[in-house]
C-alpha cells in the first residue's frame, strides 16, 4: 500500500470525513484490519480564513508548498489537498514537488463525464465559484458546461458554509436555502450539482438533481492510487 499525504484542517470537520472515507474505503477492498497509510498536515483552520479573506493567495500558496514538501519528505506517495477552495493553488504546489497531486475537480469530472452530464451548476466558497481554477478545468479539459449561482445566491451559499458548516453547525432553514438555489439552477439547465466545498455534503445528501459529492469521488480516487 503506498502512503497518502493529506493537506487538511480546511476545515477539520471535512478532513473528519476524509480521514473516515479513505479507511473505511480501504477496508472495504481489503478487508481483515487493513485501514490506509496516511500522514496528515492540519492547519488552524482561522488563520487560513483570514488569510483568504486577505486574497494573499502568494502567502497560502507558500504555506501549502511547505506543507505538501514536508509531506513528501516524511514519505508520502501522493499528496491531497482535502478541501476544494484551496485547489485553486494545486498547480503551484505540483510543481514543487516531485510526487503527485491528486486533483479533486479531476475526480469529480471524471465522474461527471462516467454519469454522462453535459451541463453541471457549481456550488462553492465564494472563490471556488467565481475565480477560474475549477470551472477552466471542467469546461477546458473536460468540455463539461458550467452553471454558476448568480451573486446573491453565491453570498448566501458563502456565508452558510463559513459560519455554519465549517463550525460543524447544521441547519434546516440553511439547507432549503440551499435547495432552492439548486432547484433555480436546474431550471437553467443543470444536469448535477457539484457540491464544491468539503463541507456542503453534511448538509446537502439528495436534492431534484443528482449530487456530485466531491468529497467522496475525491476519495475514491486517493484509495485507487494506492492500493493500485
Amino acid at each position: 500500500m503506498k502512503t497518502i499525504g493529506l493537506i487538511g484542517g480546511m476545515s477539520y470537520e471535512s478532513t473528519i470525513v476524509y480521514y473516515d472515507l479513505i479507511n473505511k474505503m480501504v477496508n472495504e477492498r481489503l478487508s481483515g484490519l487493513h485501514s490506509a497509510k496516511m500522514l496528515i498536515e492540519s492547519y488552524d483552520f482561522d488563520e487560513i480564513e483570514k488569510e483568504q479573506s486577505s486574497e494573499n493567495w502568494e502567502n497560502l500558496t507558500k504555506i501549502l508548498i511547505n506543507s505538501a514538501q514536508k509531506l513528501e519528505k516524511a514519505g508520502a506517495d501522493y499528496i491531497a489537498i482535502a478541501t476544494n477552495t484551496m485547489h485553486l493553488l494545486a498547480d503551484d504546489v505540483q510543481k514543487n514537488i516531485s510526487i503527485p497531486l491528486i486533483h479533486i475537480a479531476e475526480a469529480a469530472a471524471n465522474y461527471i463525464c462516467e454519469k454522462s452530464m453535459n451541463t453541471v451548476v457549481l456550488f462553492g466558497t465564494k472563490y471556488t465559484m467565481t475565480k477560474p481554477f475549477y470551472k477552466d478545468k471542467l469546461i477546458n479539459d473536460y468540455n463539461i458546461n458550467v452553471i454558476v449561482p448568480n451573486s446573491e445566491q453565491q453570498e448566501v451559499i458563502n456565508e452558510i458554509i463559513y459560519k455554519e458548516l465549517c463550525v460543524g453547525i447544521i441547519n434546516e432553514s440553511s439547507r432549503k436555502v440551499l435547495l432552492d438555489i439548486i432547484e433555480d439552477c436546474a431550471k437553467k439547465g443543470a444536469e448535477g450539482v457539484v457540491l464544491g466545498c468539503t463541507e456542503l455534503p453534511n448538509i446537502i445528501n439528495n436534492a431534484n438533481i443528482p449530487i456530485i459529492n466531491t468529497t467522496q469521488v475525491h476519495c475514491i480516487e486517493i484509495v485507487n492510487r494506492i492500493i493500485s
